[in-house]
């Protein structure tokens, strides 16, 4: 299908066809004869799960592909020009200037050894588009648009030095320094959690608005495109299903695809109901931890876990929800307290503690793609706990590694695989069968599925609950998303700088009368309403200060 162009377009997707070209030839498409326009001012949203092209499609915006991939029919046309057939010198200059890109992670897209100032500075100086001396003031009046703190200031500290919702931000006024015309947002609020999220979309938007800049917006959460985009792209394994105005892509979706992603975004409010009878499994009690003895980092935290539970740890980011898993964990010391696990203290130092004792406790890590080692097969990686911990022959190991490839629903022939042969979904499925290799009693999952898109996600989810049925397994399960905690935990404990603000079982702790911060995390959620950030904001504005409904 064709893309009609007028004279307001700016960005002319016409047949766009990316595919894998290795030595052996043409290899899977991943883009299969897509096309859309967009006009200046305008937002056009792509949603779809892992693998549907969206940002294979964002990159190509800016004339680029991933190592392996090509280009193999279509035209982009960018201000009525064919990106595929410019030189790569032209190519070279319109990146950052005509067309900037915003990525997932803004601490792996900083330089650390540079200042934010430096790296944000870069591209108007060396595209020739403005002095070094205009674009540090131009930075600094995007730093106070984008409300960082400090704007005349802020500049001179270094990506480490801020956090992550700041460091965001930055990176929207590092594509802006050039004054691009389009913006190509690659899911730039998905490891954020709620409350921030909430701060960084304000501000994503009041970017565009005021600069009449188009954009790109890729994600696959429908709530939150709600609240940017003026039409929305449905994308399926390289296809377009759907495209059309946000207001009708949400409200009234014409394509069966479209209408279960819908569904899978405003299902999830029910509760489970609290274990009974059980013997506590772990009891954490008022411990406290520090880094380098200086600064404090959990403070008194007091929980307690069963068999068959799971323990939800929200918070916002710094709240010390990893932490305390790092102190369960063993890997910081804690400094005052006492963790329980089977009734046992555990030794402080994971150094200490002895092989049965690692092994009943076990983790699942929110990447993937850094937790695998992406050199060894797949029997290789599940393998290597079954024979540290029990020592079983080699017929014995790979019989087992072909028994957890089963109780995770993939075939036994992925045994041989390599992780960079997965999708993100079944990545995550073997670091389950790693876990679950080791037999453990307690699986600490770290936003095991805050990288994944909404299906995968929700498959995820289904597998834990049905692999703790038949295992009667307990899970800590860290995460900023409330609506994976209705779904998934009967037991919820709400962290707020390193302290435990309210715990109890979910239905009691996500019920009127709130304690206030747990509303603030519940009134962060975003809801597939239009107006809904506008709400959220509003709100935010009139609350006195110190309520609620203010972000710490």
């Amino acid at each position: 299908m064709s893309a009609r162009s007028s004279d307001g377009d700016i960005l002319v997707v016409d047949d766009l066809r990316i595919d894998v070209v290795g030595d052996r030839g043409k290899g899977p498409c991943l883009v299969d004869n897509v096309s859309f326009a967009l006009k200046r001012g305008e937002v056009l949203g792509l949603i779809g799960e892992s693998g549907a092209g969206k940002s294979t499609i964002g990159l190509a915006a800016l004339g680029y592909t991933r190592l392996g991939c090509s280009i193999t029919g279509g035209q982009i046309v960018f201000k009525g020009k064919d990106i595929r057939r410019m030189s790569a010198e032209e190519r070279r200059m319109l990146r950052g200037s005509g067309v900037a890109y915003i990525a997932q992670s803004a601490a792996a897209s900083f330089n650390p050894a540079h200042t934010i100032m430096e790296q944000v500075c870069e591209v108007p100086v060396r595209h020739g588009i403005m002095s070094s001396e205009k674009a540090r003031a131009e930075a600094v009046q995007l730093f106070r648009e984008l409300d960082l703190p400090n704007p005349e200031t802020f500049g001179s500290r270094y990506p480490h030095q801020v956090s992550g919702g700041q460091l965001q931000r930055a990176m929207a006024a590092m594509a802006m320094a050039a004054r691009p015309d389009i913006l190509v947002f690659d899911e730039p609020t998905t490891a954020l959690d709620v409350t921030t999220q909430v701060e960084v979309l304000a501000s994503f938007r009041k970017l565009i608005r005021e600069h009449g800049t188009a954009a790109l917006y890729i994600t696959h959460d429908l709530a939150v495109v709600a609240q940017i985009a003026d039409r929305i792209m449905v994308l399926r394994r390289g296809k377009m299903i759907e495209l059309g105005n946000a207001g009708q892509i949400l409200l009234s979706p014409r394509e069966e695809y479209t209408r279960r992603l819908v569904a899978e975004r405003v299902s999830g409010h029910s509760f489970l109901p609290e274990q009974q009878g059980e013997p506590p499994l772990l009891t954490v009690d008022r411990v406290s931890a520090s880094y380098a003895q200086l600064v404090k980092v959990i403070d008194n935290v007091s929980l307690t876990l069963s068999r068959g539970d799971t323990l939800a740890v929200v918070g916002e980011s710094g709240s010390g929800k990893s932490t305390l898993a790092r102190v369960i964990i063993g890997l910081l010391p804690r400094e005052s307290g006492d963790i329980k696990f089977r009734s046992e203290s555990l030794t402080p130092r994971l150094a200490d503690r002895n092989k049965d004792k690692l092994r009943r406790i076990q983790m699942i890590y929110q990447m993937p793609d850094v937790a695998l080692n992406p050199r060894q097969t797949l029997y290789d990686v599940i393998g290597r706990p079954v024979r540290f911990y029990f020592n079983r022959t080699d017929a014995q190991v790979r019989a087992r590694v072909h028994e957890l490839l089963r109780q995770i629903d993939l075939p036994e022939s992925f045994a041989s695989r390599h992780p960079g042969e997965l999708s993100g979904g079944q990545k995550q499925r073997v670091s389950i069968a790693r876990a679950l290799a080791a037999e453990p009693d307690l699986i600490i999952c770290d936003e095991v599925t805050s990288a994944l898109d909404q299906l995968v996600g929700e498959e995820i989810l289904r597998l834990l609950k049905r692999l703790q049925d038949e295992l009667r397994v307990a899970y800590l399960f860290i995460t900023h998303d409330l609506g994976t905690v209705r779904r998934i935990a009967n037991k919820v404990a709400v962290m707020r700088k390193g302290q435990l603000v309210a715990g109890g079982d979910t239905a009691t702790v996500f019920a009127p009368p709130y304690h206030p911060y747990t509303e603030l995390l519940l009134s962060s959620v975003p809801e597939m309403r239009r107006d809904w950030l506008d709400e959220v904001l509003a709100k935010r504005k009139a609350a006195p200060a110190g309520a609620a409904l203010r972000p710490a």
